[in-house]
C-alpha cells in the first residue's frame, strides 16, 4: 500500500468521491447507499451532510425515506431518549424483513421494560469478572494463532486472524465445540448480507434456507441447556433466566442473531482495522512499537477511526424538532455513527488517526444510552491482547494491497485484507 501507484489511485479515487458528493443535489444525497461503503467513498457525502445539512431527509430510497442525524451530539440527543426514538421494528437503515424470516425481535430491537430484563440476563457473560477469566484463554488462542501464521509470505488476515480469534471467542460464549465456530463466522455474515450483492448468498430465498439451519443448530442448544442445570454460557442463561426462558422461539433466535453478529462482525472487523490504519499511518505505527503501553489507547482509537458499525436507526414515535427541522411521528431516523466519529466541532483532528489522543474512548461506536453495545469490554479486551501478543513477535504487518469491503451501509468490515510479514534480517 506504500507503493506510489496505489496511494495515485486511492488520491484520485478519493477526489471523485469528493466530487461526486459536492456536486449532487443536497436532496438527492443518500448516505444509505451501500455502493458508498463498499468504494470507501461515504466519507464527503457525510462531511458535506455535517456541514450543510446536519438533520438531513432522504426522501426517496430502496429503503424508503429516512433521515440521516451525522453530528456528534444530534446522535446523542436521539441515542439517549428512547421515550422518543423507538428501537421497536428493527436496528438498520432496511428493514429486518430483508433477514428471510420477517422481522426478528431481538432486545437491541426493542424498548423498555422488555429491552431491559433482557439484556441484564446476558450481561453477566461479559462483566469484569467473567472477562478476567477469559483473559488467558484469549490471549493462549491468540498466541496460537499468531505463531501458525507464514512468514514472508501474502495470505488473507481477516481469515487467518480477525475471523478466527472472534469466532473462538463466540464459540465460548455460546459454549458450542470450537470445531463449529466458523459456523458463527458464516452465520453471521449471512445475517447481514445483501442477496445478490454478496459473493455469499445469491437470492432471499437461498438466505432462508441457511436461516433454517442456523436455527435449527441452536435450537438443538436450546434443548440440551433447558434439560440441564444452569451454567455461565449465553444459551443457558437464556434458557434458565426467570424472564427470557418462557420466550417464544423466535424471540430467543432473535437474540441468537444479534449475540452473533454483536459478537463477531464488529470486533473482527476492528481487529483488520487496526492493521490497516496502522499501514496508512506508519507514523503511528512506529510510535506504537516504540511504545506499547499505547495498545488500549490505539484501541480506542481504531474503534472511533473504523466504527464498525456505520448506523443504528431509530422510529420517532412523536413529532420532534432536531436542528431546525421537524421529524414526524412514524419516520425513521438513522444515526451515523461514522460521522459523529468525524465531527471536527466534538473531536479534535477527527479525520487524523492519533493513538495517543487525550481522550481516545470519546466516540460512538458502541452507541450511548440504554442500547450501548453490551460486550463493548470484551471487545476491548480482544483488541488489546491480539495486538500484546502482535508487538511480542512481529515487527511489521505489511497490508500490500486494498481491502476488500463489505457491500453494506450498517456493517462496516472487509471480506479480505492481503498481508505479508516479512522475514525478520
Amino acid at each position: 500500500m506504500s507503493d506510489g501507484n496505489v496511494d495515485l489511485s486511492q488520491a484520485a479515487r478519493a477526489k471523485e468521491a469528493r466530487d461526486h458528493a459536492y456536486s449532487t443535489p443536497l436532496e438527492a444525497l443518500h448516505p444509505g447507499d451501500p455502493t458508498l461503503f463498499r468504494t470507501d467513498s461515504h466519507w464527503p457525502v457525510l462531511e458535506r451532510l455535517r456541514k450543510e445539512d446536519p438533520v438531513h431527509y432522504t426522501p426517496d430510497s430502496e429503503y424508503g425515506p429516512y433521515w440521516s442525524i451525522t453530528k456528534y451530539n444530534d446522535i446523542m440527543t436521539v441515542d439517549t431518549n428512547h421515550q422518543v426514538f423507538s428501537s421497536e421494528g428493527g436496528i438498520g437503515i432496511a428493514s429486518q424483513d430483508s433477514n428471510a424470516l420477517g422481522p426478528l425481535p431481538m432486545f437491541i430491537a426493542m424498548d423498555p421494560p422488555k429491552h431491559d430484563v433482557q439484556r441484564k440476563t446476558v450481561s453477566p457473560a461479559v462483566s469484569p469478572m467473567n472477562l478476567q477469566i477469559l483473559e488467558p484463554l484469549i490471549r493462549k488462542r491468540a498466541a496460537k494463532i499468531l505463531d501458525e501464521l507464514p512468514i514472508g509470505v501474502e495470505f488473507d488476515w481477516v481469515d487467518k486472524v480477525s475471523m478466527e480469534l472472534t469466532a473462538m471467542t463466540l464459540a465460548t460464549l455460546f459454549d458450542m465445540p470450537q470445531e463449529d465456530r466458523r459456523k458463527l463466522t458464516y452465520w453471521s455474515d449471512v445475517a447481514t448480507a445483501i442477496p445478490g450483492k454478496s459473493p455469499l448468498i445469491d437470492t432471499i430465498e437461498q438466505k432462508a434456507q441457511i436461516f433454517m439451519e442456523y436455527h435449527a443448530y441452536f435450537t438443538e442448544l436450546w434443548n440440551q441447556r433447558v434439560n440441564a442445570p444452569p451454567a455461565g454460557d449465553l444459551i443457558s442463561m437464556l434458557a434458565h433466566g426467570p424472564d427470557t426462558r418462557d420466550m417464544e422461539p423466535r424471540e430467543y433466535f432473535g437474540n441468537i442473531v444479534l449475540l452473533t453478529v454483536g459478537g463477531n462482525d464488529t470486533t473482527r472487523n476492528t481487529i483488520s482495522g487496526s492493521v490497516l490504519a496502522l499501514n496508512q499511518n506508519p507514523d503511528q505505527y512506529q510510535k506504537l512499537r516504540d511504545n506499547p503501553s499505547l495498545i488500549p489507547s490505539m484501541v480506542s482509537e481504531t474503534i472511533r477511526w473504523q466504527t464498525p458499525l456505520a448506523h443504528m436507526r431509530r422510529t420517532a414515535l412523536e413529532d420532534f424538532e432536531l436542528g431546525g427541522k421537524t421529524i414526524k411521528k412514524g419516520d425513521k431516523v438513522v444515526m451515523w455513527y461514522v460521522s459523529g466519529n468525524r465531527d471536527e466541532e466534538v473531536i479534535e483532528n477527527p479525520n487524523a488517526y492519533i493513538i495517543d489522543r487525550e481522550r481516545p474512548r470519546n466516540h460512538l461506536s458502541f452507541g450511548f444510552g440504554i442500547h450501548r453495545c453490551v460486550g463493548n469490554r470484551l471487545a476491548e479486551l480482544q483488541l488489546r491482547v491480539i495486538w500484546e501478543e502482535i508487538l511480542k513477535r512481529f515487527p511489521e504487518i505489511k497490508v500490500v494491497s486494498e481491502p476488500v469491503r463489505t457491500y453494506s451501509s450498517f456493517v462496516k468490515g472487509y471480506e479480505s485484507m492481503q498481508v505479508i510479514i516479512p522475514a525478520r534480517a
